[in-house]
């Protein structure tokens, strides 16, 4: 790996703290938060600065940036509006997923729009009864002159209520030798249609995400809607856990900054006994700890990205980097909440919000203790889920 400053990135760092200074300041943020919606609007200027698109192709309208340019954008982000990191978090996915195995039509059809912002989806995995035991799912697919009707529930579908088309995964043949993964399809469903209703969750964190329960009943979805090989969905989607647990690794990198830029911030402003609070042990110190966790988390998920951006085997290191980040972000904006005091209830402050956003990581979008199962089997212990 190279430590040094890749200037191209250093760029891209620039470019997003000045979009957000100059167009989107936290009275804005705070808007949003309460509304707790983003305007479809910003996603097209993500389209004109070429942050939709950074991970399509440049032969479809994108960047076709790797994983690691990935993690900075979705680092600054967060840094300044966690909810919107998780939403772009969702459209480099969605990318991903038809880049790597759609058709050549979808592929021409969609990721040029997506890349302009012009064009959003949204995954459909989780179920009511299902959660992290995803293949339990009980939607269901069949075809039926000439197009998909698909059948059931989604539970924490973000992008939902603000998506195009929501990429299903539903079963569509029956399972072979009892094999839960085998005969599941991704089935990319329009979402303005009467068989497909959305109900947003309102959520304590990340509350302008979009996070929303669908209800598919009797959806109608085109013949060739299928997204790679049908029966073979969920081998799909394994293919992108790796990105998505390192892009969610770098979102609370960014959160975990954020913390620690405003309780630093305030540790020299605000004064007590004649002097800076800063000054005194018991606020350096959590702070200290703030700063040495942060440069562990940034490491850890830049190591998780290089390797993936070399066709290297990431698996534990994306897990890893997702279990400690969100960790380490929990931990720091409790730490920001004890020096703001009685400020960091304020709705106004930054770290109210961080806090509360920060909550969301330990069990999304896989659970601290699933990534602990499954990083001691690659450590060689017997599988235990």
């Amino acid at each position: 790996m190279n430590f040094e400053r890749i200037p191209e990135h250093e760029m891209l760092r620039d470019s997003v703290r000045a979009f957000f200074a100059g167009e989107l300041p936290e009275k804005k943020i705070r808007e949003m938060d309460r509304a707790r919606r983003i305007p479809r609007e910003i996603w097209k200027r993500f389209g004109e600065l070429g942050w939709a698109g950074l991970s399509v192709p440049t032969e479809y309208g994108g960047s076709g940036a790797d994983v690691s340019t990935g993690a900075i954008l979705c680092e600054e982000l967060a840094r300044q509006f966690p909810s919107m990191a998780t939403d772009w978090l969702l459209m480099s996915m969605t990318s991903r997923v038809l880049r790597e195995s759609g058709t050549a039509k979808q592929k021409a059809e969609l990721l040029p729009r997506l890349a302009k912002g012009e064009f959003l989806m949204s995954f459909g995995m989780s179920e009511p009864g299902g959660g992290t035991d995803v293949l339990a799912l009980k939607t269901r697919a069949s075809l039926q002159g000439g197009e998909w009707v698909v059948r059931g529930q989604k539970l924490y579908t973000s992008f939902a209520d603000d998506a195009d088309a929501i990429l299903v995964l539903c079963r569509t043949d029956p399972a072979p030798d009892a094999k839960r993964a085998r005969g599941l399809s991704l089935i990319l469903t329009p979402r303005n249609q009467p068989g497909v209703q959305v109900r947003r969750l309102e959520l304590m964190g990340q509350r302008a995400a979009c996070t929303c329960e669908v209800f598919l009943d009797e959806a109608r979805a085109p013949a060739d809607a299928v997204v790679g090989e049908q029966g073979r969905g969920w081998y799909t989607l394994l293919r992108s856990l790796d990105e998505e647990r390192i892009l969610c690794a770098a979102m609370y990198v960014g959160i975990t900054a954020a913390a620690l830029d405003q309780a630093l911030q305030y540790a020299r402003d605000r004064h007590a006994f004649g002097r800076p609070i800063g000054a005194f042990q018991a606020v350096q110190h959590p702070l200290a700890e703030t700063a040495t966790e942060l440069e562990q988390i940034r490491l850890l998920t830049a190591k998780a990205a290089w390797l993936q951006s070399q066709g290297l085997d990431c698996a534990t290191e994306a897990a890893m980097a997702k279990l400690a980040a969100t960790e380490a972000a929990s931990r720091a904006t409790d730490r920001g909440m004890r020096v703001l005091g009685g400020y960091g209830l304020v709705e106004e402050s930054p770290m109210e919000r961080l806090f509360r956003d920060a909550r969301l990581g330990p069990f999304s979008p896989i659970s601290n203790e699933m990534a602990k199962n499954f990083v001691g089997e690659r450590l060689g212990l017997p599988r235990s889920y």
